[in-house]
């Protein structure tokens, strides 16, 4: 749990200090919300993802299969759908106030919801893929190194495991930040009506963030 709290608190302060900083509300400090809503979504990731483990701990379940199933299946599609939730929550006030989107001239044209939505989903997607993908394909990896037994001294599967895993991490990366681009574009018959009446733009673009 400590391990898997300390992972997503990391995540989600990247995710709060590279968000879009459009969305405002008088009756509330955005911030202190995104806060607040990052720390419960920490705290829930971090239990989804200790639960298998704990559970298979507390009731004895040692098979091989067991083993193989929540040590080995289970992390990389938990952490990929924790990282996309914690994104979701602590940037849930792009879409329920809206982020600012602009014309091909960068001049703002209004503030929209369904622009904050696509935003966040995307990064959430691409969270989710960088994070599953990191986790999953080191250990496809590392089976058929075990296999073909290409690591004589079992001590040192574990730093071979760690340079898979960085390896992974660092070659995920550009890729999951290139998946959307940077400056997203969403068409204008997708905004709301007050926005398709400012401007005569078939498309318009926001910032999506990271």
């Amino acid at each position: 749990f400590f391990l898997q709290f300390v992972f997503h608190t990391y995540t989600t302060g990247f995710t709060l200090v590279n968000g879009n900083g459009t969305p405002k509300a008088e009756e509330y400090s955005i911030q202190q919300k995104q806060i607040f809503l990052g720390l419960g979504a920490v705290s829930y990731a971090a239990c989804v993802g200790a639960l298998p483990l704990a559970f298979m701990n507390r009731y004895a379940l040692k098979s091989s299969l067991m083993q193989v199933i929540v040590r080995k299946l289970l992390p990389a599609p938990l952490l990929g759908l924790t990282s996309a939730f914690t994104v979701a929550m602590v940037r849930s006030p792009e879409f329920e106030n809206g982020i600012e989107v602009m014309d091909r001239n960068g001049k703002v044209v209004g503030v929209s919801k369904k622009a904050g939505e696509k935003a966040v989903m995307e990064t959430a997607l691409s969270r989710a893929v960088l994070f599953g993908t990191t986790f999953f394909l080191p250990e496809v990896l590392m089976y058929f190194v075990q296999r073909a037994k290409l690591v004589k001294n079992p001590r040192a599967l574990a730093p071979v495991r760690m340079f898979v895993i960085m390896s992974v991490l660092a070659g995920m990366l550009p890729v999951s930040f290139s998946m959307f681009p940077q400056c997203g574009e969403i068409k204008r018959v997708e905004l709301e009506p007050e926005i398709l009446s400012s401007t005569e733009e078939t498309e318009l673009f926001y910032n999506r963030g990271i």
